[in-house]
């Protein structure tokens, strides 16, 4: 492979290809920087709409005019770049770490835990949300929680704690997202951009027995997110999510939180580069 150094712009990895993954992958992006997006074969994504992962699936796939396409080797990054691409690669151990040698990494799975991203990775490395320790396994650590605090740069310790409760949207938290009440294949009933009403069904959840559950709305509003159809899911995912604020406009662009988290990480490399 050609010295991807030698190309104007920084290369920045971000690992995961969700929602605030893509977020900061677009901010990254559209302010010259030279993006890759490592990610696993079937990456589970609620608003995969806006989500750069959804290239996994569809070969290639585009966030609010930042384009994004599946490769096969890092062979094929500089032709994407070129066009103005951001190239999604198959890579969730970072085994190809070594010949791509990012100047920044951004770890934006949110496992809630570490997946193995350390600090000798690049000359920077961020990690959103909790699961870092900022001078440990990372450099700066992003506050994710919605709140005051959200987009904090964090230079030492950690972000806030998972509390396991959906952020507050149009007075709404736990009742707008809908989680998997069993393990099996989801098929869905409605579509992403819908408005769909409180006791309605979203879907069905089957299992390998046959049994079926169906995967209902608690709340009115548009749907925002749901899982594809035919994807494989544990019990407890989060597979659809109502938004009471009911802008359909919302479920095609990214989320203010996206936009936030993304300033942060630009923010971050900015003062990193000054200092």
């Amino acid at each position: 492979m050609k010295d991807i150094r030698a190309l104007e712009g920084s290369v920045v990895l971000v690992r995961g290809g969700g929602e605030l993954a893509s977020g900061v992958a677009w901010t990254l992006a559209l302010s010259g920087f030279r993006v890759i997006i490592t990610e696993v074969l079937h990456p589970l994504m609620v608003r995969w709409p806006v989500c750069f992962g959804t290239a996994m699936d569809e070969d290639a796939w585009e966030v609010e005019g930042i384009s994004s396409r599946r490769v096969d080797s890092p062979n094929d990054f500089i032709a994407l770049w070129n066009e103005g691409e951001i190239p999604v690669f198959v890579d969730p151990e970072l085994t190809h770490l070594e010949l791509i040698q990012p100047e920044i990494v951004v770890d934006g799975i949110m496992a809630k835990r570490n997946l193995g991203t350390r600090r000798n990775m690049a000359s920077l490395t961020i990690g959103l949300g909790p699961g870092f320790t900022a001078q440990e396994d990372v450099d700066i650590v992003i506050e994710t929680n919605r709140g005051h605090d959200l987009g904090r740069l964090i230079y030492a310790g950690t972000a806030q704690p998972n509390t396991g409760v959906p952020g507050l949207i149009g007075g709404y938290s736990t009742e707008r997202v809908v989680y998997s009440p069993q393990a099996g294949v989801f098929h869905a009933k409605r579509s992403i951009g819908e408005f769909v009403k409180a006791g309605e069904v979203l879907g069905e959840i089957i299992e390998e027995d046959r049994n079926l559950k169906p995967v209902i709305s608690s709340i009115d509003g548009v749907l925002r997110g749901l899982l594809r159809d035919g994807t494989f899911i544990p019990q407890g995912v989060k597979t659809g999510d109502v938004d009471p604020r009911a802008h359909k406009e919302y479920c095609w662009t990214i989320s203010e939180k996206a936009r936030t988290i993304g300033g942060a990480v630009l923010l971050a490399i900015i003062v990193h580069n000054r200092a």
